[in-house]
């Protein structure tokens, strides 16, 4: 596994599990099949884990976390709330549902630009205040726009930016893979901690998913690539892509027939 360094944490991996695949949104498998998965990337040195109130899988990650180190993991979440009263009820949740006393990250949720975030603002206040008393270590936006990730210079708040980012520019929503590559290169000029997510595309990359992962892994500015894996051998291949191994012929063929 390879690890990055992340604000005052050490040692998190470079490979960031998505967990919507775990979600009921995506997946309808056992609680208890779930929770494998999730310790099965563990044992592979997976320590990173993104989620968000929208997936409503908490419950998955607090069987997951209940007999971990917790300082040895690191959570992202995020929501949609706007005010005080939202920023309450989502940190709240998260806290509750996950049985933690902080959380590594949290997020606002499909953010689309400075204006958008400044119509949040009262909740980033709380935010703010959250941060202060240590319940959220790092604050952030995630968002399927370039000027999202453009805008995010504007705000020492956001420290995280969660942009999607694939070699075709699939799912980006006001420019290509070139705009959005270069908002990344001035968020990381100002010190923000960048995360790609849906680098295959929403599946459409999958049948490419060597090259799909090598493009993001390759760009420096990138820090962490968040996957949704649903599969033992889904997380084998991430793994592989991710230290340049080879894929063995029983993670292809089972990736083959998915």
């Amino acid at each position: 596994m390879k690890y990055i360094n992340f604000f005052e944490k050490q040692n998190v991996s470079k490979l960031c599990y998505g967990t919507l695949s775990l979600s009921n949104l995506q997946n309808f498998d056992t609680l208890n099949n779930k929770v494998k998965l999730l310790n099965y990337a563990y044992s592979k040195g997976i320590n990173f884990f993104d989620t968000a109130e929208l997936y409503d899988n908490y419950n998955i990650l607090k069987e997951f976390i209940k007999d971990k180190d917790r300082d040895k993991l690191t959570i992202a979440t995020k929501s949609y709330a706007y005010d005080k009263n939202t920023a309450e009820y989502s940190v709240n949740k998260a806290l509750k549902e996950l049985n933690t006393d902080y959380l590594d990250v949290f997020m606002l949720h499909e953010q689309e630009n400075g204006n958008n975030f400044l119509g949040h603002y009262e909740a980033v206040e709380r935010f703010m205040k959250y941060k202060e008393q240590g319940v959220i270590k790092h604050f952030g936006i995630s968002t399927h726009k370039v000027q999202a990730v453009r805008d995010s210079i504007k705000f020492k708040e956001i420290e995280f930016v969660f942009p999607l980012f694939n070699k075709n520019g699939i799912g980006i929503q006001d420019g290509t893979i070139n705009d959005m590559l270069d908002s990344i290169k001035k968020a990381k000029e100002q010190n923000k901690f960048v995360m790609a997510m849906k680098i295959y595309g929403g599946g459409h990359l999958i049948t490419d998913a060597k090259e799909s992962f090598d493009f993001v892994n390759e760009i420096q500015e990138i820090d962490s690539i968040a996957v949704g894996m649903s599969t033992i051998e889904e997380i084998d291949a991430n793994i592989c892509y991710l230290e340049n191994n080879e894929l063995n012929i029983n993670i292809k063929n089972k990736i083959r027939n998915q």
